[in-house]
């Protein structure tokens, strides 16, 4: 229980009108993980966020981070949390340097000098007013804002919104350094931009109309999920013939095309030992996992509980 740093169960939030943001949603997020949670638009991602940050109070459920609800915690934990909102907005009158001086009141753990070295690498001017920045200067003065009080937890809502590909690669590096010194420091971060979840992530949430699609490690989840091709003999598969955990079945003459989620080397190996069948078995990155889930569900169809298996 000690090494669940984020945790929700059966957590729910419905807004006026009957919108519904999150329902049962339930995940947790182990010390020192870099949880990337992806997802259609509306599915509940920035919903869940501000759960987590108690800015939002749940219908039903429970939420922790760092053991507490942040919604009733001291100044002493959420002073070790982290957060960048989607539509973050910093006080236009203030310079960087202003703002960094004003926020390292609140935090004990403030870093100057990684704010500094942040504020260097990424051409912010510290003596300009945050107004006078591009909305791209300002999604990093916010970042920066994040990472300098060297927090335990972060929580982004979709970093790299707004950024160019060489702004993002160095938000990544940043990233990377705070969870390269080793003490346990935490990340969940929200993104439509799979490449970088991939790159940094190494868990996944997959979240679509506030419910948990999937929710595992990231090698865990794409060693599970493979395309198979299975080539017959004659011009048609056998009749009735299915393969298991079956997302998407596809059939060309004698050729089936599969993309399955339970994907299992022994049955493979027991469908190649059949007189005349070939079979090909391709790896497939987080993105087409997402677009194969999703499409599954949108057809009417369930997901095998064996893609919602938690962190332990």
């Amino acid at each position: 229980m000690k090494n669940r740093v984020i945790q929700t169960v059966d957590l729910t939030k419905t807004f006026q009108g009957g919108v519904v943001g999150v329902s049962g949603l339930s995940f947790q997020v182990q010390r020192g993980s870099v949880y990337g949670l992806i997802g259609p638009n509306g599915a509940g991602k920035t919903t869940a966020i501000r759960l987590l940050m108690g800015l939002l109070r749940p219908d039903h459920g429970t939420v922790r981070v760092l053991g507490a609800d942040l919604m009733n915690a001291p100044c002493s934990v959420r002073s070790l949390v982290g957060y960048v909102s989607q539509s973050q907005q910093l006080p236009s009158w203030m310079t960087l340097a202003e703002l960094c001086r004003y926020a390292a009141h609140f935090y004990d753990r403030w870093d100057s000098g990684f704010a500094s070295h942040l504020a260097h690498c990424w051409r912010l001017p510290e003596s300009r007013p945050v107004g006078q920045f591009s909305s791209g200067e300002q999604r990093k003065a916010a970042i920066l804002l994040a990472l300098a009080p060297r927090p335990q937890v972060l929580l982004l809502d979709e970093p790299g919104a707004g950024l160019d590909p060489v702004a993002r690669r160095e938000l990544v590096d940043a990233l990377v350094d705070l969870i390269a010194r080793g003490d346990g420091a935490t990340i969940l971060f929200s993104s439509h931009i799979i490449s970088d979840v991939e790159r940094i992530a190494d868990c996944v949430g997959i979240i679509d109309r506030g419910r948990l699609v999937a929710g595992s490690r990231l090698d865990e989840l794409q060693t599970r999920m493979r395309r198979i091709q299975i080539i017959f003999p004659g011009d048609s598969p056998p009749p009735g013939f299915s393969v298991q955990g079956c997302l998407r079945f596809e059939v060309s003459g004698s050729v089936v095309t599969a993309v399955t989620q339970c994907f299992d080397p022994d049955y493979v190996e027991s469908l190649r030992e059949k007189p005349g069948v070939r079979v090909q078995v391709f790896p497939i990155g987080l993105e087409e996992i997402f677009i194969e889930l999703i499409g599954h569900i949108n057809r009417g169809a369930s997901v095998s509980p064996l893609s919602n298996e938690l962190e332990n």
